[in-house]
């Protein structure tokens, strides 16, 4: 995803997650994840992130998403929270408490502190790509549908 002429919109129809997997990217970076029932009329569907969000959607090998740039535009400490959950490897799950006791700087004994973790999941910019339904006890800014097949999918 290194290409700057990639900037737009692109969207594919998932038949699993009975959607379109829509994501906005620009200057190399993915910009945001969305599951329409409809995409963008103007959207692409063909995109290098679309291809590996589809062989993640396929079950037939673990993909992780590490080589994918996002460009997280969040406060600094929702990035900070987001980050760590990008590192819950596939098929692995996390709680609240535990994903704010693996981010720098938070207390899992602080409801404050707690709450940052669930609004930084409840606005994730790129859920699947910052794996927010590996988070058992928290939101997930994918719809709820597509939310239990991503679980599904990871048997989690």
């Amino acid at each position: 995803m290194e290409d700057a002429t990639d900037a737009g919109i692109y969207a594919r129809e998932s038949t699993y997650l009975d959607r379109y997997v829509q994501l906005g990217a620009a200057s190399g970076r993915v910009l945001s994840v969305s599951f329409p029932t409809t995409p963008d009329a103007d959207a692409e569907d063909e995109h290098p992130v679309l291809e590996e969000i589809f062989e993640y959607l396929d079950g037939l090998e673990e993909v992780d998403f590490d080589d994918i740039q996002i460009a997280l535009t969040v406060p600094t400490d929702q990035r900070a929270v987001l980050e760590q959950v990008r590192e819950i490897p596939y098929g692995d799950q996390v709680s609240v408490e535990a994903l704010a006791r693996m981010t720098p700087e938070l207390d899992p004994e602080d409801e404050d502190d707690i709450i940052l973790v669930r609004t930084a999941l409840d606005e994730n910019p790129t859920p699947l790509l910052i794996p927010d339904h590996r988070v058992r006890d928290g939101p997930s800014a994918a719809p709820p549908t597509v939310e239990q097949k991503l679980r599904s999918l990871e048997e989690l």
